[in-house]
This record gives C-alpha cells, structure tokens and sequence, in this order.
C-alpha cells in the first residue's frame, strides 16, 4: 500500500435520490449550447432534455447505442461542433459516458483522435482543455463519472483502448440512485459484478492507498449484499448501495488502478464485441483464484479479507468463496465466456495482448500469458 500518493476525481460529486433533478439549473449554467448525450432510445433523456431548455439551454442530442467506437465519437465530435456546444452532459450507463466524455475532451484538441488513444495510438496528452462535461449514470457498474479515461472499440485494431488525460475528470458527477431503478435484472447483474470487480480489483492492487483502502473496505459488502438482493427483486435501497459501491469504484480504480480481470477484459471485449461488464463479472472468480495462488504478504492477507466478505455475503465456508460466486453469478443468470461467444482463439490472442494493457500494470503479481490462458479457461 502506497503511504504517499494524490487523489483526483470529478470537481464536484452529486449522490442521493432525487439529486439529478435538483442539478438542472447548475448543469444548464455549464453553457448556454449544450451538447446531450444519451443511450440508444434518446426518449428517456426527454425529461433532462425539457428540464434544460427550460432552464435556458439550447440542446442538441447525440445518441450512443452500444459501446462507443471511434466512429461513433467522430459522429458525435461533429454534431457538438455543428450545434458550438461549448459543454457536453451524458446520461446512461458507462458506455454513454465514456462516449460523452471522449467528445467533450475531443471538441477543442487540434490534433486527430489517435494521436491521443493509448496503445493503437501515440498516446500524446490533450493540448487543449475539454469542455465542460458533466455525467448522470443510469446504471450502476463502470464508475465513469469519476474517472480520467474513456473506453473507445477501435474496429480496425480489434482492441479497446482508451483516451486519457487528467484534464478529463467530469466538472459535475451527479449520482441519482433512482436513475439506476428498474434497471433490467441482466443488466443490473452484469453491471453489478463489474461494480463489485471495481472494488476488489482497487483494494489488492499494488497501487491501493489509504483512501482508496477505506473506500474499498466499506463498498465491497455492501455491494455483494446488494446485489444478491436485486438478484430476488426490485428494491430501493440496494439499488442505493450499489450507486454507491458504482461510485467507489470509479474514485478507486482511479487512483489505484485495476488488475488482470480488467486487463483481459479489455482485449476481449475487442476481440470478440462481447458486453464489458459481463465480461468482468465472468472473469472475477477466476481472477481471484489465479492472484490468490500467486501472492504473499500483505496483497495475500488482502485477498483473504475479500475472500471471507464473499463467503459472508453467499453464506458459504471461506474456502468455498470463490467457488460459490462463480457459481452464484451463472445460477443468477452471467453466461461463462464460451456462452459469451469468447473463442479459443480470441483466448489465446488476449492473453498475449494483455501485456500491454494499464490495467495489467497494478495487478498485484506479474502473470504470463499461460496463466492467463489458464484463468480464462477456468472461466468458460
């Protein structure tokens, strides 16, 4: 655990039911063109859409149907331009923020996308401030409202890669738990297990520090509990519990990094279009298993206390955690990787790109490609 360390995340954060609504005239006072970007059914933006014009804004929308490609952010850089959005405001899940996010960072940068993406690109720092950019999850997993980074699919590349920059932290995070209610039971699932991978992932990487720790600590039963409970049926406080192990994890992951389950799930996920989250909950047992195989001391005794909150929250033996969630996460509904359409191939290219992932960089013991082929085969 590092003693000396930052911290940076969203100017301000916003977390309670009914705070999305409250916001309206701080997210209108952002600019007076506004740039709204939604989900693949942009009706549901319409009360936020409304809301803004009466509080004064000129709105133009931008809809975001699945995980956003470079293609995707092109189209959307040239309607915010098109409309002289000087602020950009995303509502929906992760991927509708990380799309959100890349166009307000991309609005002002003189230079071409790539020249900024990591990995496929140069990975340059902007050279220009983002826009304003503030976000309204409506789903509880990515944590994107507090992170400095956003995933991009690059077809071409067959990878995920991201835009990152310390200037792209959101001016406005609004976490509004009734957003999130009535979410439908797989996706709340998936996204779910990528909220509890957020926690747990942060909380053994060699990178975790105090603050990141207590955050963690707290999130990570809480999490598990909640998520079992919507698992049996709809309930207003675990939807609250999970907003808020959501957005633990992205202050965590943050400023703590991730590990091998986000490291692979990356190539992955551009290997084979599979969905991000149901990926990460896939891999999460697996990924706990190969670490725990594999470190000692204090990353050990960590994993320890993950593994007894898991047993705790399914109610088995501790030996069994690990186990019981994988197979508590298929009985729930999670497919295993081959029910994801993950191929052998796509396996084996994975495991060798993974060494250049960030992700990868804080895990908490180096693993080479066999082991990783290895995790992902206990995964399937």
């Amino acid at each position: 655990m590092q003693t000396v360390f930052s911290f940076a995340t969203a100017t301000e954060i916003r977390f309670g039911r009914g705070v999305a609504r409250e916001a309206v005239s701080d997210l209108a006072a952002l600019h007076p063109r506004v740039l709204l970007v939604t989900g693949g059914t942009p009706s549901r933006s319409d009360w936020l859409r409304e809301a803004l014009i009466d509080a004064g804004a000129e709105v133009a929308r931008f809809a975001v149907p699945g995980e956003p490609d470079v293609s995707t952010i092109e189209a959307g850089v040239a309607t915010a331009r098109d409309h002289s959005a000087g602020a950009v405001i995303a509502l929906g899940g992760g991927a509708v923020i990380d799309a959100g996010k890349a166009i307000a960072a991309l609005v002002p940068a003189p230079r071409p996308m790539l020249d900024h993406l990591e990995v496929v690109g140069l990975g340059l720092p902007l050279e220009a401030t983002p826009l304003p950019f503030a976000a309204l999850p409506t789903t509880s997993g990515t944590g994107a409202e507090v992170t400095r980074n956003a995933v991009i699919s690059v077809p071409e590349a067959r990878r995920k890669v991201s835009l990152r920059d310390r200037t792209m932290l959101p001016r406005l995070a609004i976490v509004d738990p009734s957003l999130t209610d009535h979410c439908p039971r797989a996706i709340t699932l998936a996204s779910g297990l990528d909220a509890v991978t957020q926690v747990i992932e942060p909380y053994i990487s060699s990178r975790a520090n105090p603050l990141t720790d207590a955050l963690c600590r707290d999130a990570i039963p809480k999490g598990l509990a909640a998520l079992i409970r919507l698992m049996e049926g709809e309930d207003p406080d675990a939807r609250d519990a999970l907003a808020w192990t959501s957005l633990c994890g992205g202050l965590a992951l943050a400023n703590a990094g991730l590990g091998v389950v986000h490291g692979l799930a990356g190539p992955l996920g551009g290997l084979s279009g599979a969905a991000h989250g149901a990926i990460c909950g896939t891999l999460l047992p697996a990924g706990l298993i190969t670490n725990a195989a594999r470190t000692e001391g204090a990353a050990a005794a960590k994993i320890g206390e993950v593994r007894q909150m898991i047993a705790g929250a399914l109610s088995v033996p501790d030996d069994d955690a690990f186990d019981a969630l994988r197979d508590w996460s298929r009985n729930s509904g999670l497919p295993g990787l081959d029910g994801l359409s993950i191929t052998e191939a796509n396996r084996n290219e994975a495991a060798e790109m993974a060494a250049s992932s960030s992700s990868m960089k804080a895990n908490p013991v180096p693993l080479d490609a066999e082991s990783l082929r290895v995790m992902m085969n206990a995964a399937r």
